[in-house]
């Protein structure tokens, strides 16, 4: 072929994407042009992204997989796409957040901040913004954070929606985050979850001390097929597991931490004392 770019996959994650879709392009005897029609896209966006002189969007690797016929498979280029922006989030948890979005029921409980997905779009902004300030991320990984926040929460608007369980340590509410505006915008989004037919919201006061069985953020999922998962964090680490094993402890702990929580009415009543402050 005459001017083909040839490219190191080695050299950088966008050489190593562009150089898959040329191989599964190729690998099918299809042009260019016959990439692009069955993505919807134009030959040179394809040719850019093969060239790595384009850089790949999430919506040129969800049409990629449905060209290739790899949607809903484990190797896809969605989930090429995601490990390539997500350098900024620990290891395992893209793929706890795929699973999330297809959860029946979601328990979660969080200390220190409030949890993603009851997150308002500006005081993840903030949290993106001290990550940058202490030199964790960079600023365009700040961006990617937030825009990963706000796939998380779409993909939890759904039909029937999940049943979420929300236990928030009372540090969550008491930490501020940003300005008063950003503290007021989201302790109305909390009282708003709380009244969701579909949801619970509790806070584990101070007051529980030890009885607190968790001291870092814990997750559980319970799937279509009732099959269960935990996803737990701490600073630097990660881990997303299904043995029964590990998880059901954790399950059985979390329902001792929802009887002994504040109920959802003294929740809410928490929430309204220190709204008022914030105003």
């Amino acid at each position: 072929m005459v001017n083909r770019k040839e490219l190191d996959p080695e050299s950088s994650p966008q050489a190593a994407f562009g150089a898959r879709v040329r191989s599964s392009r190729e690998a099918r005897g299809w042009r260019q042009e016959d990439l692009a029609a069955a993505m919807g896209m134009t030959s040179g966006h394809v040719s850019g992204v093969e060239t790595a002189r384009k850089v790949p969007s999430l919506r040129f690797a969800k049409a990629a997989d449905r060209a290739f016929g790899l949607a809903g498979t484990v190797d896809t280029f969605e989930r090429q796409w995601r490990e390539m922006h997500n350098g900024s989030l620990l290891e395992g948890f893209p793929e706890y957040v795929g699973y999330e979005g297809r959860a029946v029921e979601i328990r979660i409980f969080e200390a220190g901040v409030i949890p993603g997905p009851l997150q308002t779009h500006e005081y993840a902004r903030a949290l993106a913004d001290f990550s940058v300030q202490r030199g964790d991320i960079t600023p365009e990984q700040a961006v990617e954070r937030v825009d990963f926040l706000i796939e998380r929460q779409a993909a939890l608007v759904r039909t029937p929606p999940p049943i979420t369980f929300a236990v928030l340590d009372e540090s969550c509410i008491r930490r501020p985050v940003g300005g008063s505006s950003i503290m007021e915008a989201q302790f109305a989004r909390l009282i708003e979850f709380a009244k969701e037919p579909n949801t619970s919201f509790q806070i584990a006061p101070f007051s529980m001390g030890g009885r607190t069985p968790f001291i870092r953020l814990v997750h559980l999922l319970t799937m279509t097929d009732r099959s269960l998962m935990s996803y737990v964090e701490s600073q630097t680490q990660s881990q997303l597991d299904r043995e029964l094993s590990s998880v059901v402890p954790l399950m059985r702990n979390y329902h001792q931490l929802q009887i002994e929580a504040a109920s959802q009415a003294e929740s809410v009543a928490m929430i309204e004392e220190l709204r008022k402050g914030s105003m």
